[in-house]
């Protein structure tokens, strides 16, 4: 009889950590803290953490933090260029590839829902961007506002617009994009998505952190603690470099990130300082709104009941105790 010792046993797969929460919230400090509880390496869930060139107004890691913690898709695109839903996934997964094959944890962190959604849900199949249907969507925005394309898309595809802000550009582009482009309501087209297409994650054990200040004010508070730490880091300057390349515009993917974008039209001449920052914390404080309205969402849903998701205090003294024994006790395993 073969020694049990030596009998081949079936692959284990190895755990995945998600790491979500609201802008402002402390995600990135948990982030560390489990990295030194563990042999850790972070991915990036954070759409403008993507762009080169972007660092204080998306409080990208230093340098120095990027080098005591191996980071993935941060800095891997110019902001003259899009990075789609799709694109995060494909590269997520090889990522999280990468770092289970060095026998290491993968922290998955950020607040970029949709790209969460995806990696939890999955894509439908939706055709390409199209270069001609965006232009011709940006001209009538320019010339009518986003209200106006935000109220055409609750007539062609009510779900859609239920569920996307009059004040997200890039998602009500995207909605109407693939309208035009097929004919079809993006919700239709979700909807059509196959199951074993829609969970990329599925194959793994899950642990699903949720890093939260649960009173509004404090928040808020934090938030806007955040953005003056940015303006005096040199906020401004950056988007003034950005915008002295001379082949960005404020309607580029990058551009619209929340800060960003209000401090890009301070700079076109449309409104003072002043108003420019209150103009992003408005838009900052409204993201986390969204942030924390998906975040319920996910919590009813079957994703959380079946890996079950973890509501972290950040606030409290315990935070980081707590989020690295909720960790342990899936990844505890992993050796240092």
């Amino acid at each position: 009889m073969t020694p049990a010792s030596d009998r081949v046993r079936p692959p284990v797969a190895l755990p995945v950590v998600l790491l979500m929460g609201p802008t402002g919230a402390g995600k990135t400090r948990l982030s560390f803290e489990l990295a030194a509880n563990f042999p850790a390496q972070i991915v990036s869930v954070d759409s403008a953490l993507v762009y080169r060139g972007m660092d204080v107004g998306t409080a990208k890691p230093t340098l120095a933090e990027r080098a005591r913690v191996v980071h993935h898709l941060v800095d891997i695109r110019d902001p003259a260029e899009s990075y789609s839903a799709g694109q995060f996934v494909r590269d997520a997964q090889a990522a999280i590839q990468s770092v289970h094959a060095a026998g290491q944890l993968p922290v998955l962190v950020g607040g970029t829902m949709l790209y969460f959604h995806s990696l939890l849900h999955g894509l439908a199949r939706l055709p390409e961007g199209d270069a001609a249907i965006r232009a011709e969507i940006d001209e009538q925005a320019a010339r009518s506002g986003w209200p106006a394309l935000h109220a055409e898309l609750a007539r062609v595809d009510p779900r859609a617009a239920a569920r996307i802000h009059p004040n997200d550009p890039q998602r009500i582009q995207r909605a109407l994009e693939v309208y035009r482009s097929t004919g079809s309501p993006l919700s239709s087209l979700q909807d059509s998505t196959q199951e074993a297409e829609r969970a990329p994650l599925a194959s793994y054990p899950r642990v699903l952190l949720v890093a939260d200040i649960p009173e509004r004010a404090q928040l808020h508070a934090r938030i806007e603690q955040r953005l003056d730490t940015m303006m005096r880091e040199g906020f401004v300057d950056e988007v003034r470099a950005l915008r002295a390349r001379g082949d960005l515009h404020a309607e580029l993917p990058a551009l619209r990130a929340v800060g960003y974008r209000q401090l890009w039209g301070h700079l076109e001449g449309l409104y003072s300082l002043e108003e420019g920052r209150e103009r992003a914390l408005t838009a900052t404080r409204q993201l986390a709104k969204r942030q924390m309205t998906w975040l319920r969402a996910l919590s009813r849903s079957p994703v959380a009941t079946q890996g079950g998701l973890h509501w972290i205090d950040a606030t409290r003294a315990d935070a980081m105790q707590r989020a690295v024994g909720i960790v342990r006790t899936v990844a505890g395993t992993i050796s240092s």
